[in-house]
């Protein structure tokens, strides 16, 4: 009898282990700890199902959301009573610092699996609460309010923490969900300094946890912080290096801080372990995270002036056609990347020539990326002369600002104003009326200033105070102009075209030092392209 039951057990590992080898699951046997990173979150589920919980909840904290998800539906055929895999099924759907809400399709499929839990047996209180934490991401219909809903866990996740005091995923968790529902407008930066000092006492526990690093770079995204994150940016890519996102992350802290190479080469390497990913996986159209670490580079590339390279991302960019999914994530980076392409370089009448592309993408579920070129092609038209496309840009804004206002998208559409009131400005100046356009762009400038940029993007396509820097200069006040160009810099250091025109500033004003000192800085940045 004893021999027929271990036969029983080490067939039933067998099968576990060809379960794992699935072509569906075949990064199971591929990646571990050395690749996604450790986590250690004990949950009461078989020996092989914590196995495999662990595994996807480094997937999950490095945004890997589909593989987590497979990972996850893995851990409950392992262990069908094993109630956290549908905890991180529901996890895995929800996206909390995604621009985009997630779809009905994906909500009733997290509420699904927490279904699921609900018709088994809940071993510990900690589980209960984790469960019950993640099902207010899902609470009520589909019409919720995003925010509410984000609000409602973060609450959810404290209570998890503050009851759990020696749960680190707890703690780490619950530091995402501080970062996830910090406002734009608070410059206090009070969500995100308390999500930091969470993760700096893990990372004295878990140096090597994907999460930690990851999440401090989020918290630490901001002007003024972003020194905080740089450790975190030179040691993520290490700690996961198997996941594309996990490679681009730490640009978001080179950016802040203008290291534009170091940028540069975080996003190359993630996009090509993007291409990877989709060639793999049979991904219908070109992945969206691909598009992200297009516009990501192209930012960089620009920066240091390596034209060359920001035009074959253009080109690649025109050839596809198909994105997967169809998101914020790709509509910004088709309106975005274009669009950095002409106004970085001064080229107005390409600018000018820009359409909203290509045709079939659903634009209108995404009126703020759809700005973006409106504003890009009625800045281009002001610049050269065609105050009557500016002007047709600038009604489009307009409209495009409004739906989202009724909509009660208040971010992107005060993003669409920052815009708009730029516009406006260059519209004025064409028109000769120098002091409404000098109003209409410290507006804009003023409001950005007040707000933060989103994670979908890695910066503003041109800072609306470098902008007003530009048209001071034009208006012959390059005192002003100066001041304008510092206070950019301040908050977008080492940004190539506000070094040149805070230096041709300096120069007019006569102050020799400062010209000198930005002119430095410019060549210096502009190295990169003086070798190729």
């Amino acid at each position: 009898m004893k021999t027929a039951v271990s036969i029983i057990f080490i067939l039933a590992l067998m099968f576990a282990g060809l379960l794992r080898a699935d072509g569906d699951h075949r990064h199971s046997g591929a990646l571990n700890e050395e690749k996604l990173g450790k986590v250690t979150f004990p949950v009461s589920c078989s020996p092989v199902a914590q196995a495999q919980f662990n595994q996807a909840v480094a997937m999950l904290h490095s945004f890997w959301y589909d593989e987590a998800g497979k990972m996850f539906r893995q851990v409950t055929v392992t262990d069908p009573a094993c109630v956290m895999g549908y905890w991180g099924i529901a996890m895995s759907l929800y996206h909390q610092l995604w621009a985009t809400p997630p779809a009905a399709a994906e909500l009733q499929k997290g509420r699904e699996a927490l279904q699921q839990a609900e018709k088994r047996v809940i071993r510990t209180d900690r589980e209960k609460a984790y469960l019950a934490a993640v099902a207010s991401l899902y609470q009520g219909d589909e019409k919720a309010d995003y925010g509410a809903r984000k609000i409602a866990y973060q609450n959810a996740m404290e209570q998890v923490w503050m009851q759990n005091p020696d749960d680190r995923e707890a703690a780490v968790f619950y530091a995402l969900a501080l970062i996830s529902t910090a406002a734009p407008k608070d410059k206090t930066y009070a969500k995100q300094k308390k999500a930091l000092g969470l993760l700096q006492k893990v990372l004295e526990r878990e140096p090597g946890h994907p999460g930690v690093a990851h999440y401090i770079i989020h918290g630490s995204d901001y002007p003024g912080l972003a020194g905080l994150g740089l450790s975190a940016a030179q040691t993520y890519a290490k700690i996961a290096p198997a996941v594309p996102h996990a490679l681009h992350m730490p640009s978001h802290i080179f950016i802040r801080l203008g290291q534009w190479p170091e940028a540069a080469q975080s996003n190359l390497a993630a996009y090509h372990a993007a291409k990877d990913y989709a060639r793999k996986n049979a991904v219908n159209g070109t992945w969206d995270q691909q598009f992200h670490f297009m516009d990501y580079m192209m930012y960089a590339y620009l920066q240091t002036g390596e034209t060359e390279k920001a035009r074959e991302i253009v080109q690649e960019l025109r050839g596809i056609q198909k994105a997967q999914p169809e998101n914020t994530t790709s509509a910004y980076a088709f309106a975005a990347i274009p669009a950095r392409y002409a106004l970085e370089r001064g080229e107005w009448r390409e600018a000018a020539g820009l359409t909203v592309s290509p045709a079939a993408f659903p634009w209108n579920q995404f009126g703020w990326c759809e700005a973006i070129t409106h504003f890009a092609r009625g800045l281009g038209a002001a610049r050269s002369g065609q105050t009557d496309v500016a002007r047709n840009s600038l009604q489009r804004l307009e409209v495009l600002r409004d739906a989202d206002r009724a909509a009660n998208k208040d971010y992107t559409a005060d993003q669409i104003e920052i815009q708009r009131l730029a516009l406006a400005a260059w519209v004025a100046h064409g028109e000769g009326k120098v002091e409404e356009a000098v109003k209409f762009m410290r507006a804009s400038a003023d409001l950005e200033d007040a707000t933060e940029k989103d994670n979908v993007t890695p910066g503003a396509i041109i800072p609306a105070r470098e902008l007003l820097g530009e048209l001071l200069l034009e208006l012959k006040r390059p005192g002003e102009a100066l001041q304008a160009f510092e206070a950019a810099l301040l908050r977008t250091p080492k940004r190539s075209n506000g070094l040149y025109r805070a230096a041709q500033a300096a120069k007019l004003i006569g102050d020799q030092a400062k010209a000198s000192h930005y002119e430095q800085q410019y060549q210096q940045l502009r190295a990169p392209a003086q070798l190729h």
